[in-house]
């Protein structure tokens, strides 16, 4: 297991690599708002959203929201309509959620058709980042499926592998988890870790193993945990 402090970390440098979260079911509009404001007062990379909240100014933070979201029990070409009107409604990226229940059965060839289905409807331009469910995968089917999920991901178009929705009862981000998919993938494709990473030292070991970006609901309290450039 990877393990690191924080002191070699800014938290300028955290703030770059966070996408600042907001995608429980009972958020209102004007709590998208207020997720919005918060973001830019932290300085991080990007908002997260649900698809309903668009259009919506999110200023110089990139706008992202999901697809398939929360199960990935979703038809491909309904992920793929989903991901595309949100690009077109203003998103630079989307987050998709992959089949596990396919991935689990050893499926992949299911699990990057799905992936590549999206990848074409949003265009080459936008970012995808492909989530895996990867804590599910670990109970259910091994380290060897998340590898294996994560090549295929990347197969199919993938920008960034990304561990968890933070729905699943299965669990959210691990140090496992990131390795694993760091190993798997090539190094032109980001691992984003996500669920939670609720102190900036567990932020940190997920950086130490390969994390490039991190999806976080209490991002004020992690990035309070690293010291000030």
């Amino acid at each position: 297991m990877t393990s690191a402090s924080t002191g070699t970390l800014t938290r300028r440098r955290v703030a770059a690599m966070v996408d600042h979260t907001l995608l429980k079911p009972e958020a209102s509009r004007d709590d998208a708002l207020a997720c919005v404001a918060e973001a830019a007062d932290l300085g991080v990379l990007a908002v997260c959203l649900s698809p309903s909240m668009l259009p919506i100014d999110t200023g110089s933070q990139r706008t992202c929201v999901v697809a398939g979201f929360p199960s990935g029990k979703h038809h491909s070409l309904v992920k793929a309509s989903e991901a595309r009107l949100a690009i077109d409604t203003g998103a630079d990226e989307i987050d998709m959620v992959i089949d596990v229940g396919a991935a689990v059965a050893g499926l992949y060839d299911e699990v990057f058709a799905d992936v590549l289905t999206v990848r074409e409807a949003i265009g080459p331009d936008a970012v995808l980042k492909v989530i895996i469910e990867s804590a599910a995968l670990l109970e259910f089917a091994g380290p060897d499926a998340v590898t294996e999920v994560s090549k295929r991901a990347a197969q199919g178009g993938a920008s960034l592998v990304k561990t968890s929705t933070g729905f699943h009862p299965s669990g959210g981000a691990s140090v496992e988890a990131v390795e694993l998919m760091r190993a798997a993938v090539p190094a032109s494709v980001g691992i984003k870790a996500s669920g939670g990473i609720r102190t900036a030292e567990f932020a940190a070991e997920l950086i130490a193993a390969g994390a490039t970006r991190l999806g976080l609901s209490g991002s004020r309290a992690v990035l309070d945990g690293f010291a000030d450039d």
